[in-house]
């Protein structure tokens, strides 16, 4: 979209989705951009990245940044680095949807509340809704937690749902400057493929790997080439220790083959043509807890 082909009162901002671990931060700015560039798992602790989703308009430009949950329980350096990452983004957005899980709210979430800066508009955003029978409790519990801040708008949705995201929408775009786009009509984000090629796998290792191993784990792209429509994609998943390698290769090989197919087939979903793809597994010892190296992994 040309400066010219927008219309005189555009509105674009940059928009912070925040909230503690596993409220749906990355399936709220999936579904609000109608694709999937942020990873998403049952397991808290997914996005570890400041990842942008972009959604163009015919009168606006929604850039949708999904922050890391913020980490209370670990302090680790790859979690300083987090919460550094929250912070930041804070304070560089236009609107903040603050996320919260329908009926619940305890310390982690007043830790994020405690983060949001008052001069920029927030709207609560109460995820999940849909899982609270009696509508009856949601309006109360709504209000309780709207006391807590001068939230610029409160908007029960369902991101897996999508309900009430045209709503959420609505009033994220009175908050939104006059501006002209700052990215392309057809961009959704602004991530390499490379990058998101990492983030599909890491997301695989999550949802096949048990509890514990995903937060000692991270995936490097050593090579990604491209012939016309064909991508091949030579990835490596890190891993604390040689127990870990095993959780991740599994009985002859069987879970890696598993992390491997869901990969291929999600990146071929996404970049739109066939892909190869090769994963191997190695053992890199206090990868997570090394600044330098965190920054050599592309965390911020």
């Amino acid at each position: 979209m040309t400066e010219s082909a927008s219309p005189a009162n555009f509105r674009c901002g940059y928009i912070a989705i925040v909230g503690r671990p596993n409220v749906g931060k990355s399936t709220l700015m999936n579904a609000l951009i109608g694709a999937k560039v942020s990873i998403t798992s049952r397991k808290a602790q997914t996005t570890r990245h400041r990842i942008t989703g972009i959604q163009t308009v015919e009168d606006a430009q929604f850039v949708y940044v999904d922050t890391p949950g913020f980490q209370t329980r670990h302090s680790n350096a790859l979690n300083k680095t987090l919460n550094r990452t929250v912070t930041n983004t804070l304070t560089a957005s236009d609107v903040i949807l603050f996320i919260i899980e329908a009926g619940t709210f305890g310390p982690a979430d007043s830790q994020v509340l405690a983060l949001i800066p008052k001069n920029v508009p927030c709207i609560l955003v109460i995820n999940k809704s849909d899982r609270i029978k009696d509508k009856a409790v949601l309006l109360p519990f709504a209000q309780k937690i709207a006391a807590m801040h001068d939230f610029s708008a409160v908007v029960p949705v369902s991101a897996k749902l999508r309900f009430q995201l045209d709503n959420l929408q609505g009033e994220i775009k009175r908050f939104l400057p006059e501006n002209q786009p700052v990215f392309g009509p057809d961009d959704i984000t602004d991530r390499s493929e490379k990058f998101l090629a990492a983030e599909i796998v890491r997301e695989k290792v999550f949802r096949f790997v048990g509890d514990e191993l995903p937060y000692t784990s991270t995936v490097l792209i050593e090579k990604f080439e491209q012939e016309g429509d064909l991508r091949r994609i030579f990835a490596a998943i890190l891993v604390e220790r040689d127990t870990h390698k095993s959780m991740v290769i599994g009985q002859k090989g069987a879970r890696l083959k598993d992390i491997s197919t869901q990969s291929r087939l999600d990146m071929e979903k996404l970049f739109g043509g066939p892909v190869y793809l090769e994963i191997w597994v190695k053992v890199k010892s206090g990868w997570a807890d090394n600044e330098a190296g965190l920054r050599a992994y592309g965390y911020e």
